[in-house]
């Protein structure tokens, strides 16, 4: 039985380590380190990594640290948002995880709300809905944390629904981790969606993860970000999905359709974001057109595919000119 003193126990008055990636965020994140500070109930520590900022962002870490004992920070060289999260978790000292990115903010009682879940569960991983807030939008509802309708999913319902894109998210980020999940497991550096790139290494570990319909994270939209507009990086995802296919298909059959599932959304989803229309990126175009042309007619009989893939498939049967145009005037 684990005593209060283990590492792996977890109480109402455990210490939960918040890792806060910065880099070049010098408008954003005294409202991002503002709303963790207030954060009611809870025992935190925030760990702030500078990844080599050049705006200020730097100096401003160290000003907010020294006004509150809770808060170091970390400086390194310029890595990656992966390599900023590692670095916290190798800083971190709770039991517990989160991570928040520093253009983002939590709403009250995020924490508290997914801690009090985590304690009745006995999930590993606890996580809420992300309301998506525009740049520049400050507004932090107090009622936008209140107690919800939950769920427990157990690890092999946990993982079929993230891959068929259903409740649970592949972020990071408005969640709770035990930090015993990260002995053996980083972010993949250098890598776009690095989130989905442990995702599954990740659920493997679990017994138990809870979704709250609360919401427990606010992300800003901002058109800077890297995801916000097209970049070759973004094609990460199909690479991420073609090696997810290949372990599953050696260690985990059982998850072959979930993962084609997820592979054709990442295809369609690059059809439409992609400039496929110019010469360079036509490779792209052939390569998506390509796979949805092979998955399409299995995933069509998988009653567990969403709608939004379904339709896209009826859609690619008219031809890939046609399917392009109409993934460019896809509703997000």
């Amino acid at each position: 039985m684990n005593s209060p003193t283990d590492p792996g126990h977890i109480n109402a008055d455990s210490l939960i380590s918040v890792i806060v990636p910065c880099y070049n965020v010098k408008p954003y994140l005294r409202r991002c380190i503002d709303s963790i500070a207030s954060q009611a109930s809870v025992n935190l520590e925030v760990i702030m990594v500078d990844d080599g900022s050049t705006d200020g962002t730097d100096k401003l870490c160290d000003t907010i640290a020294a006004d509150d004992g809770r808060i170091r920070v970390i400086h390194k060289a310029n890595g990656g948002l992966s390599d900023a999260r590692n670095a916290g978790l190798d800083a971190a000292t709770g039991p517990i995880v989160a991570f928040v990115d520093s253009d983002d903010f939590l709403p009250p009682r995020a924490i508290s709300t997914m801690l009090t879940l985590m304690l009745a569960t006995g999930a590993d991983v606890v996580e809420g809905k992300q309301a998506r807030v525009a740049d520049g939008d400050n507004s932090i509802k107090e009622t936008i944390a209140a107690i919800a309708p939950s769920h427990t999913f157990t690890q092999s319902e946990a993982i079929t629904d993230v891959l068929y894109q259903r409740t649970l998210s592949c972020s990071a980020c408005g969640r709770l981790l035990k930090r015993r999940l990260f002995e053996r497991l980083r972010f993949p550096k250098g890598l776009l969606y690095e989130d989905l790139a442990i995702i599954y290494p990740l659920l493997l570990q679990v017994n138990k993860v809870a979704h709250t319909s609360a919401c427990t994270y606010c992300y800003t939209q901002r058109e800077a970000s890297i995801t916000g507009h097209f970049t070759p990086r973004r094609t990460d995802v199909l690479d991420i999905l073609d090696r997810l296919l290949q372990q599953v298909r050696a260690e985990a059959p059982q998850y072959v359709a979930a993962v084609q599932s997820r592979r054709l959304s990442a295809h369609f989803n690059m059809l439409r974001i992609a400039p496929i229309e110019r010469p360079e990126y036509k490779p792209l175009a052939d390569r998506c057109w390509r796979v949805i042309k092979e998955l399409r007619l299995g995933c069509l009989a998988d009653p567990n595919v969403r709608l939004k893939n379904k339709l896209g498939i009826a859609l690619s049967y008219a031809g890939q000119p046609a399917l392009q145009w109409c993934m460019r005037h896809w509703p997000v």
